[in-house]
């Protein structure tokens, strides 16, 4: 079971798109709805075993170069997974019939299950690499998605301004892996949050928010997201709910033991997250649109979660 939630995505991202025009649109639509479905009971059996039977479970894959990769699944993963497949099944479940008229309904299911599978690869990593498999392939799946509809060149521009954002945030969390690695010689998050006390802690927790930053919007990096509505309202719905966004909330939540050795840090997050809460809330209280509305609300919302994160109130975080 532990193994089919990483598996049925991707089964469905493959079959989707590379089987599109064997199947139609409705076969496209029946395959892919019913594994995220099963992928969502997946989770839901995940979530029982870790947090009511309390069996927390490491499964160790394989080893590439000098990282040991492996799945983890906790509590915080367990929570993370019920989000995101959640979301994930309604939007599918939606897109079928919102895009029923586009003739490429099956590419597009396509991208929304390589979105989800990639999501998967992030909540579950146990090491920083392939946290940064997921964080990349979610940054590529949300590219193809906003510019989705190809000949508009507003959905072009809007898709290129999103990945080039979230580039600078890519190279704060690229610097604080190198670092992690340099100092403790190793990737993985059991072994880096027990030992973090004795590393150089405040330059890997501001090179982690930057990481954040850029991919949940905060201010200073927020301006991709409220462009990034010019993709199909389904797209709009996944990117600004549990997923994408969130990825750097998530992010400052794993690694919450190396933020709570360094008090500057924490005391950045917070004021960040405060004016992020508060100045995206007064700039969409004077948008027309409607999509920029809600655009603006979630980078709000994401300052209220980061906020918690700085005052230390994670599971508060989490929780909103």
């Amino acid at each position: 079971m532990y193994m089919l939630i990483i598996w049925l995505p991707l089964i469905s991202a493959i079959i989707a798109g590379g089987l599109g025009r064997l199947v139609g649109k409705i076969g496209a639509s029946i395959v892919a709805v019913t594994l995220m479905v099963l992928t969502w009971f997946s989770a839901l059996y995940i979530f029982y075993e870790v947090v009511y039977n309390k069996t927390e479970t490491f499964i160790h894959l394989w080893s590439w170069v000098l990282v040991d990769l492996g799945l983890q699944f906790d509590g915080l993963t367990a929570i993370m997974l019920m989000a995101v497949t959640s979301i994930s099944m309604l939007v599918h479940l939606y897109s079928t019939e919102y895009m029923s008229e586009d003739p490429h309904l099956p590419r597009f299911l396509s991208y929304l299950s390589l979105f989800t599978w990639f999501m998967i690869v992030l909540v579950t990593a146990d090491n920083y690499i392939q946290l940064f498999v997921g964080w990349e392939g979610i940054g590529l799946c949300s590219y193809l998605l906003i510019n989705f509809w190809t000949t508009r060149i507003q959905a072009n521009k809007s898709a290129i301004q999103a990945m080039i954002v979230n580039r600078i945030g890519d190279v704060g969390l690229v610097i604080a892996i190198g670092i992690c690695y340099a100092q403790y010689k190793t990737l993985n998050f059991s072994i880096i949050l027990n030992i973090a006390q004795i590393g150089e802690v405040d330059l890997i927790g501001y090179m982690l928010l930057l990481g954040a930053v850029g991919k949940s919007a905060q201010i200073g990096l927020h301006i991709w997201l409220p462009f990034a509505m010019e993709g199909p309202s389904p797209v709009s719905a996944l990117i600004h709910a549990c997923t994408l966004v969130v990825a750097g909330v998530y992010l400052l939540l794993r690694s919450s033991p190396i933020l709570e050795l360094a008090s500057g840090v924490l005391m950045t997050i917070t004021i960040i997250g405060a004016m992020t809460a508060f100045i995206a809330a007064t700039i969409g209280l004077v948008q027309n649109d409607i999509k920029k509305v809600i655009a603006y609300s979630t980078c709000s919302q994401l300052g209220y979660m980061v906020f918690a994160c700085g005052i230390s109130a994670y599971g508060t975080s989490i929780f909103h």
